[in-house]
């Protein structure tokens, strides 16, 4: 891996899948690495890596545990928020506790974030904050009821921060993943097209990053797809969703 901008990242999200990987490929590169999580047993046990235990839908204890971590390690450079939540199910499945706990985990995790770092990035006019969406967030999809509104939303945060922060020298990315296998997919019970290994995604995560990208997603064929297909009509779009909550109904 080529010689990366950032000495410190914080990194929240980190005890499994992409955000694990990507935690483990910086501390390999020489990046000194704060991981949190709520479970950090085995972070540990990576060079470069300083576990720190946090909710990340307890906004006092995220601002809490970044201070922390500046005081331990020294200045941060890079924040990235990957923790998340999924589960699918059709609609007619989910509950209203379905809906505030992926909220408060997508979405809240990293406006909690960004509460606690934007103000000191913003006094030293410098930084980078980036966050795992997902291509789930370009439109709406079957069994995506709970999930895919907080990656959309997370898209439109990027979209209208970018511009403000870029005011104070603060780069902004958007992470934009297809279907990766983790211990968040493993429980999908339908066809994941272009499905990638959570280690590439985490070398096209860092890469995209290091080059200071917008948004950075992947697989590019299945990003192009569903960007096409968020360009058609509705008529058109709905016609093809439709076949696929008829693929998934008749599943055994």
């Amino acid at each position: 891996m080529a010689q990366l901008p950032w000495k410190r990242v914080w990194l929240i999200g980190a005890s499994t899948g992409i955000g694990f990987e990507v935690a483990k490929q910086l501390s390999q590169a020489g990046v000194e690495v704060a991981a949190s999580a709520r479970n950090v047993d085995h972070l540990g046990d990576t060079t470069n890596v300083h576990p720190y235990q946090l909710d990340v839908t307890d906004a006092a204890a995220v601002a809490n545990v970044f201070e922390k971590i500046c005081e331990d390690l020294g200045p941060v450079d890079l924040v990235i928020g990957a923790a998340g939540k999924y589960r699918p199910v059709f609609s007619q499945e989910l509950t209203l506790e379905d809906f505030r706990s992926t909220l408060d985990v997508n979405y809240m995790g990293v406006i909690n974030m960004l509460d606690a770092v934007l103000p000191v990035f913003r006094a030293r006019r410098s930084g980078h904050v980036a966050w795992m969406a997902s291509v789930a967030g370009y439109m709406g999809l079957p069994k995506s009821a709970a999930y895919g509104p907080t990656k959309a939303a997370l898209i439109n945060l990027a979209e209208g921060l970018k511009p403000e922060l870029e005011q104070f020298n603060i780069k902004t990315s958007v992470i934009n993943p297809g279907f990766v296998r983790t211990p968040m997919t493993a429980g999908n019970d339908f066809p994941m097209p272009f499905l990638m290994e959570p280690d590439e995604a985490a070398r096209r995560t860092i890469a995209g990053l290091a080059k200071g990208k917008f948004e950075i997603a992947y697989p590019m064929r299945f990003v192009l797809i569903l960007k096409t297909f968020r360009l058609l009509p509705y008529w058109a779009f709905f016609a093809i969703t439709r076949r696929l909550i008829g693929r998934l109904v008749s599943r055994p």
